[in-house]
């Protein structure tokens, strides 16, 4: 065992001890299914924002999108990075923040579908709001496990990729079984401050590899590459600014619509939580996402067949030169950001299936016990669903399994983004029009795997053909039409305006009494 093997050993079992003894000391918090779920709503500012951080980055962006969008934008693709600090974190912070956890409480929703169901009076909404979450969070969870693949290969020679797989999905289910939510949070402020340290470690050491900034962006400027002109991969937008708007946009704008994100929300503690959540979530996300992004950007300065091997090799490939103690860190850091993100997932998916699909398909109420029970089976079953689909894309490179990934997340935002935001928003929003969205945006991801896989295709240079020409196109389409589409059919269906809009929105307008070192008053 070479040096590299035994450092990132060592601070593997390390970091699995802590992950565990978390989970047991949080039990305590997840008694019932509100504290289980929630974490009682009492979580403070750095857990919550570090718990939305870390949900937001996993080993996707940092192996996979970092890898193919470094590779096909250079330097520019740190905009993507800019935009989920600014849209995706700090915007969604402060539109969603406060209105989420305050009508969320009021209608006494744990989760996305209850919303949908609570706020348009609708049975059917949150039933259909749940097997939307269940199809397509699975293979998302899925997507968490391939970016370990190459890493682990390149730091344990030999080991099969299915017994990290195996391991990861062990341990992440314990601490989420025992401590659930609370322990969750709690785990993501702690990988949080690994992915920090981390991210800005691996940058400092690949610009060293290569004589520093100014000698790494001179290298990178004289790369014509696919552009094939000098200076593409290190300009300010890089040779394709139409493709970058659309990656920024779904990658940043999507995580309003995502339920696993939108849930930090509901179990934020008090308005002081919201506003220090606020910064402290920007700023992660411009160390890690910016930083993710801005190292990809330096992928053209080494020899990598990307047809090849595939843009998941970029990544590895840059890391595999530096130092065995550095190569321990990103092992522990990619570690960190999957085992967050599918623990936020796999809790997701549990509390939603039973309290959105079971629970109401039963004639007798559950009790909460039962309700627990079911959940901690249920995250059970997601866990190892989405460890074989893991599994059998790695050995057998299965074309529908991958695209599958590729629309999860437009399909999840294109649905859900429009009424959530509007469902806060505009009284006037009608149980038609979620309806009409919920078809809108699953359809469009529908058709686009369709397309991907070959089963039809639209005429070259029509608009549709435009829209379709990958997942990344279709799920913008799918959010932005989604938010035209709802206030549109909204007015035309007034017919379907829930009862009691009034009620529900007298949360916002309820008088609170604060302390004066909160505000100057009038």
């Amino acid at each position: 065992m070479n040096s590299a093997m035994i450092i990132t050993s060592v601070l593997i079992v390390c970091f699995f001890a802590i992950m565990i003894v978390i989970g047991v000391r949080s039990r305590k918090h997840a008694t019932d299914v509100n504290g289980f779920v929630l974490g009682s709503r009492s979580v403070g500012p750095w857990l919550s924002a570090f718990a939305y951080g870390t949900s937001y980055f996993s080993a996707v962006i940092f192996v996979g999108y970092a890898g193919q969008f470094g590779w096909n934008f250079g330097l520019a693709s740190t905009w993507i990075g800019l935009g989920n600090a600014f849209i995706g974190s700090l915007l969604a912070w402060c539109i969603l923040g406060r209105r989420t956890r305050i009508m969320t409480q009021h209608l006494g929703s744990k989760t996305m579908p209850e919303f949908f169901g609570a706020r348009f009076n609708s049975k059917g909404l949150k039933i259909a709001a749940s097997v939307i979450t269940f199809v397509f969070l699975i293979p998302y969870t899925a997507s968490l496990f391939n970016g370990l693949s190459r890493l682990f290969s390149m730091a344990y020679n030999g080991i099969d990729y299915s017994v990290c797989v195996i391991v990861m999905s062990v341990l992440t289910g314990i601490y989420v079984l025992i401590g659930g939510y609370m322990a969750t949070a709690i785990n993501d402020f702690i990988q949080g401050l690994i992915m920090l340290g981390g991210i800005v470690a691996v940058i400092l050491a690949v610009l060293h590899n290569n004589g520093g900034l100014l000698a790494a962006t001179k290298a990178l400027a004289a790369n014509t590459g696919d552009a094939g002109w000098a200076g593409a991969y290190s300009s300010f937008l890089g040779p394709n600014p139409v493709f970058l708007l659309f990656v920024v946009l779904l990658t940043s704008l999507g995580t309003w619509g995502l339920p696993q994100m939108v849930g930090k929300f509901y179990a934020i503690k008090n308005e002081d939580s919201i506003k220090k959540g606020t910064v402290i979530s920007t700023i992660f996300a411009i160390i890690v996402a910016g930083g993710c992004y801005f190292l990809g950007g330096f992928g053209r300065l080494y020899d990598i067949d990307v047809k090849k091997n595939g843009f998941d090799a970029v990544i590895p490939t840059m890391l595999s030169t530096l130092s065995p103690i550095i190569i321990a860190i990103v092992i522990v850091l990619v570690l960190s950001a999957s085992m967050s993100t599918l623990s936020s997932l796999v809790l997701t998916s549990g509390s939603t299936v039973t309290l959105d699909l079971i629970a109401p398909l039963r004639k007798k109420p559950l009790s909460e016990k039962k309700k627990m029970l079911i959940m901690r089976a249920l995250i059970v079953v997601f866990i190892v669903i989405s460890a074989v689909i893991a599994i059998k894309q790695a050995s057998s490179k299965s074309l529908f399994i991958a695209q599958m990934m590729g629309v999860s997340w437009g399909a999840l935002a294109g649905a859900f983004l429009a009424p959530f935001l509007y469902g806060l928003y505009y009284k006037k929003t009608t149980k038609a029009a979620v309806v009409v969205s919920f078809i809108y945006g699953v359809g469009l991801e529908i058709i686009q795997l369709c397309i991907s896989l070959g089963a039809f295709k639209f005429a070259d240079g029509s608009f549709l053909s435009f829209v379709f020409t990958n997942s990344l196109y279709s799920g913008v389409f799918a959010m932005v039409g989604g938010l035209i589409i709802v206030p549109i059919v909204s007015l035309l269906t007034q017919k379907t305006l829930p009862e009691k809009t009034d009620e529900m929105f007298s949360c916002y307008d309820s008088t609170t009494t604060v302390e004066i070192t909160d505000s100057l008053g009038k």
